[in-house]
């Protein structure tokens, strides 16, 4: 089942896995499976949002799909071409078409360099504007996500979080991708930042019309950007549906659990909710439960739950990974 559903997706996972080598004196031979046969497509011109605690796999996910990370089995297709098939130069210019917002607005930067020369790396890396146009690029880019051209001039670290965080996304932009992979952008910022960078997304998107991935633990986040929304847990997707159809009528007892914790703004409405809890903690990865991975911590598990893990079906509009719903 797929992410999003179009007759010509911009890119698409088959059945991707990924699994690490576990770390550690007493862990040889062990593995970690990060991400579990999942098969993922997104169209040209949407928002997907991938939401999940950490260490379900979202980013994983989303950095084999940028191929960044190897899979270590199944394939990614963009814009029709398996990125296993590309040579090496084949690659390299693809990488062009496919960019990342990482997390960190500050690691991500250089210290030792002017950010105007950063965001204009990759102008002369693909060959996009001669030296003497660059500057005026950078200084439109700048302009474009809410900041003034004269700080091209200035080193990462006399910047906020914030600032840092559109500097990244400035860079992002000079190659004019198809393809933007937002690897929880907004986490490590303050909440008043928050909301500005979400708006700066959906501000690019409208004018844009850039297909992206927005990796988010915060379900409050990814509503405001995303047109459809798939629910990771343990390396595996358990339900996608669009924004309004997640929010209004959630079905997997883990997207409940999710949508259950954030507060509502009013006394009276918080006070007759009812809440969903989850009990324990996420199973180890290098171990994961056998049967429904989230079947240790659900409220409705059953015994077949136990023994077999459920296929993502379709129940409505909404795509689900439960035996509530076989």
């Amino acid at each position: 089942m797929s992410l999003l559903t179009s007759d010509a997706p911009l890119i698409e996972a088959l059945a991707v896995s990924k699994s690490f080598a576990a770390r550690g004196m007493f862990q040889r031979g062990r593995t970690v499976q990060a991400v579990r046969a999942v098969d993922a497509t997104v169209a040209r011109g949407e928002t997907v949002g991938l939401v999940g605690e950490s260490g379900s796999g979202k980013s994983t996910l989303g950095r084999v799909m940028l191929g960044l990370t190897p899979a270590s089995s199944g394939a990614v297709v963009f814009d029709g071409k398996p990125l296993e098939s590309l040579s090496t130069e084949q690659l390299r210019r693809q990488r062009r078409r496919m960019q990342i917002v990482f997390q960190d607005p500050f690691g991500s930067l250089d210290p030792r360099r002017k950010v105007g020369a950063q965001i204009a790396d990759g102008l002369a890396i693909h060959e996009l504007a001669p030296a003497g146009e660059r500057n005026a690029r950078v200084a439109a880019l700048l302009t474009k996500v809410g900041l003034d051209p004269i700080h091209a001039r200035r080193f990462p670290h006399e910047f906020s979080g914030g600032q840092r965080q559109r500097i990244g996304i400035a860079r992002a932009l000079a190659v004019e991708p198809r393809l933007l992979i937002c690897d929880e952008p907004v986490s490590a910022l303050d909440v008043s930042i928050q909301a500005q960078v979400v708006n700066l997304f959906q501000e690019l998107q409208d004018k844009l019309g850039i297909s992206s991935i927005f990796v988010a633990h915060d379900l409050a986040v990814v509503r405001h950007v995303s047109q459809r929304i798939a629910v990771m847990y343990l390396g595996t997707i358990v339900e996608i549906a669009s924004r309004d159809d997640l929010y209004a009528a959630p079905k997997h007892p883990y997207t409940q659990a999710l949508l259950a914790a954030i507060p509502v703004p009013n006394p009276a409405i918080e006070a007759a909710r009812q809440h969903v809890i989850i009990k324990g903690e996420v199973p180890s990865a290098q171990r994961p439960p056998p049967g429904c991975r989230f079947h240790p911590r659900c409220p409705h598990a059953m015994p077949i739950c136990h023994e077999q893990a459920p296929e993502l079906k379709r129940e409505g509009q909404t795509s689900v990974a439960c035996h509530l719903y076989s």
